[in-house]
């Protein structure tokens, strides 16, 4: 218990969450956070927050948070000091990179890694160091699709346009709930203010979703979807705008490429042949095409629920197509780019634009690996299929696919197959669980923090740094990180030198800047993750290039501890391609479009799943917060009355969902707010599998929807997984059965 005769102490700083970044005041004495709330002098956030930010306290004295590392000695787990961890790690991988070489050692990267202040700053020298290809990650279980459309649009994966939502006219919002996630890959204070806003000046917002959101509840206009049915949606507006002779590139005339493959690859995608698919009326999707015409601005977003699904890769570059054709991308109103202070993707960018598409395919069912990345459904297969290069090592960082890559029941089964498994992760959780190592990271209260993954998606230039809260008392993170890439690399423990590699990653970043590393080394001696923040700074577009001109430092950011804006985001849009122009045609994009007609053709299901975040839970992890975790069951299906009334169902009724021999017990949530035949499940839930330490989560496990999303489903040209638009039957619960449906269901307990 704390001395409450201590005294008091607030700090201001930004909550790391999401890329909302939400500025907060954290009071806390005696090494215990006393409460959290708002900073209404935010530059960024100007006092809003949601209630994941609040729990950060929560987070940090979490009991079942790992404070050392730990190893697994006879099925047992053992505190360790990081030194007998790390020669573990040497022991585990020596004698499998001797016998069978690097190829049989994968990694999966998960988005946990954005959250630490170390690892979203060191885990591409990570992969460059280790010489690792067989690489996984939740992108592609999230936006790979539109990494992929943007490379071959723009030259950059990561050059993705947001919507100038505070200056728009008109905003079409797919797949995107920021009512419950705040902003994603787009980052706004306040998204549903904004939407507020933009109905009172007299404009309006339209949200195409299979179901009605809160998001699409507060915009006032829904149009209910067929889960997959986006890109075939789109195609019939560029139809239309061919048709009626509504292309005006505006600003972009000159600088665009393909318009008229363009205009060839949609002209049998009329609205009347997309409207049976997407049931929605054809001249429903005309009005709309006009609409966005004659706007005098109009912004497309899409998000998750775009990239999820069978055609993904095409949905996510025809979001683009209709912004371009309209003269709405890179156009105050319409679709932006950011302007960022510290560019971080740009010093080390996790797959180069120089790179090839492709770079190899799995070695069980030959699926390609898309911009580095190998589909996550695929890890299971090459994990537990004999034969040479099955997989026989893996490190996850930051991740848990157990519970957040689709084929999950299978891949649990394999993880204990692998001779060895080292993790970097806070928690034992259902992943972990089995591994032989687990490296733990400090708190987000006992780490700095600036973020990387939200600045490239605001379309205000400035920044915010928190430092560290509390005292971390185990290593630096970017060591352990940089060692156990040592040790991939065949370096042994003894000879690695961590200061040298940190060196060595600073001084190929100040090379990209056009700086002379044997220049700023001196003036920047210290190590670590605070050092490249510096530069990225320093070397960037404000920055003050180390004394060569007048402009900004890490310092400067530290003297404004609600943060500082700088500048907005400029109109025009930043092309790395070889020709210096948009590709708006891509062919390796056109090659999908027989694919999406066939599937026009085929008969619809009866019952759709697609997948959902509920605002108090985030990923896997944050259900393990009590202040979240309170009040009535968020784990639930949601299903339109009509749909249950059919099956007899009742509001808090377990429903089996089932989809071939994969089958999960749910409780039903009755709401009209959902298109008839399409249900609903949030992700990251099941927490009910044994050894794993979350006290809390198992409380209320719920179930684990990715039991039911098929490994080998995929948007076939990205590799993204696709849990949105997966056909399911529904039976209740308690109707007699056969023993294998019994069986089923005993084999999730």
């Amino acid at each position: 218990m704390s001395d409450t005769g201590a005294t008091e102490h607030l700090q201001l700083r930004t909550c790391p969450l999401c890329e909302g970044m939400c500025g907060i005041e954290v009071r806390h004495r005696d090494g215990e956070v006393i409460s959290i709330r708002p900073d209404r002098n935010n530059v960024i956030s100007r006092g809003h927050i949601c209630p994941k930010g609040t729990t950060l306290g929560e987070l940090h004295h979490s009991p079942d948070r790992l404070r050392g590392p730990l190893i697994k000695e006879n099925g047992a787990w053992r505190e360790v000091d990081w030194e007998t961890a790390l020669r573990r790690c040497a022991e585990l991988i020596q004698p499998i990179r001797e016998q069978y070489g690097n190829g049989v050692i994968a990694a999966y990267a998960g988005n946990m890694i954005a959250k630490s202040f170390d690892l979203v700053r060191y885990v591409g020298n990570f992969f460059g160091l280790a010489g690792i290809r067989q690489i996984y990650g939740s992108s592609t279980v999230d936006q790979h699709p539109k990494n992929l459309t943007c490379m071959l649009m723009y030259g950059d994966m990561w050059h993705i346009a947001i919507p100038d939502i505070d200056r728009t006219d008109l905003i079409v919002m797919m797949g995107g709930n920021p009512s419950a996630s705040k902003g994603s890959i787009f980052s706004h204070q306040d998204v549903m203010g904004a939407i507020r806003s933009l109905r009172e000046r007299g404009g309006r917002a339209v949200v195409i979703d299979p179901v009605e959101t809160g998001t699409a509840q507060r915009a006032g206009e829904w149009l209910p979807i067929v889960p997959g049915a986006d890109a075939a949606l789109l195609l019939a507006i560029v139809h239309v705008l061919f048709e009626e002779g509504r292309v005006k590139l505006g600003d972009l005339d000159g600088k665009v490429n393909g318009v008229d493959a363009v205009r060839e690859a949609s002209k049998d995608f009329t609205p009347e042949a997309a409207a049976a698919f997407c049931d929605i009326p054809a001249e429903t999707i005309r009005t709309l095409a006009r609409e966005i015409s004659d706007a005098p601005s109009a912004a497309i977003y899409g998000r998750i629920g775009t990239c999820t699904q069978r055609f993904g890769t095409l949905a996510s570059w025809l979001t683009d197509v209709v912004a371009i054709l309209t003269g709405n991308m890179g156009s105050p109103g319409g679709m932006m780019f950011s302007t960022q202070v510290a560019s971080h993707l740009d010093l080390a960018p996790p797959y180069p634009s120089d790179a090839p598409l492709i770079s190899h395919h799995s070695r069980v069912s030959g699926k390609p690996a898309v911009l580095g990345l190998l589909p996550s459904g695929t890890l299971a297969e090459e994990i537990d299929t004999p034969g040479e290069g099955k997989i026989r090592g893996l490190i996850t960082i930051g991740a848990n696919p157990v519970l957040s890559a689709p084929g999950a029941d299978r891949l649990e089964k394999a993880l204990p197959q692998l001779d060895f498994f080292i993790a970097f992760d806070s928690y034992v959780n259902e992943s972990t669980v089995h591994a032989d190592v687990i490296l733990p990271s400090p708190s987000p209260l006992e780490q700095a923090h600036w973020d990387v993954w939200a600045w490239p998606w605001c379309l205000s230039s400035g920044g915010h740094y928190s430092p560290p809260l509390f005292p971390h008392e185990g290593m630096e993170e970017w060591r352990a990180v940089l060692t156990v890439a040592a040790l991939l690399s065949g370096q042994p423990f003894q000879a690695i030198d961590t200061n040298a590699m940190d060196d060595n990653y600073f001084a190929s970043m100040c090379t990209v800047l056009g700086l002379d590393p044997a220049k700023i080394l001196p003036l920047a001696p210290k190590h670590g993750a605070e050092r490249i923040l510096e530069l990225a700074i320093r070397g960037g577009r404000y920055g003050d290039r180390y004394g060569e001109r007048e402009g900004l430092t890490l310092d400067d950011f530290k003297a404004h501890p609600h943060g500082m804006l700088v500048g907005k985001a400029e109109p025009g849009v930043p092309l790395r391609t070889k020709s210096g122009k948009i590709e708006l045609a891509p062919q390796y994009v056109l090659d999908d479009l027989p694919r999406l007609r066939s599937a026009m053709t085929e008969k619809r299901a009866d019952t759709y799943l697609v997948s959902r975040r509920t605002l108090r839970s985030m990923n896997s992890w944050m259900n393990n917060v009590h202040t979240l975790s309170k009040g009535p069951e968020r784990c639930t299906l949601l299903i339109h009355p009509e749909d249950a009334a059919g099956l007899g169902i009742g509001e808090n009724d377990s429903v089996e969902v089932q989809n071939g021999e994969n089958m999960i017990v749910v409780p039903a949530e009755i709401t009209p707010h959902i298109k008839r035949g399409i249900v609903s499940i949030p992700h990251g839930w099941g927490h009910d599998r044994p050894g794993s330490r979350l006290s809390i989560a198992e409380k209320k496990p719920g179930v684990n929807a990715n039991r039911l999303n098929p490994a080998e489903l995929l948007d076939v040209p990205s590799g993204n997984a696709v849990v949105n638009g997966v056909p399911v039957t529904l039976r209740k619960h308690d109707l007699p059965g056969a023993p294998a449906r019994e069986a089923a269901l005993e084999s999730q307990v």
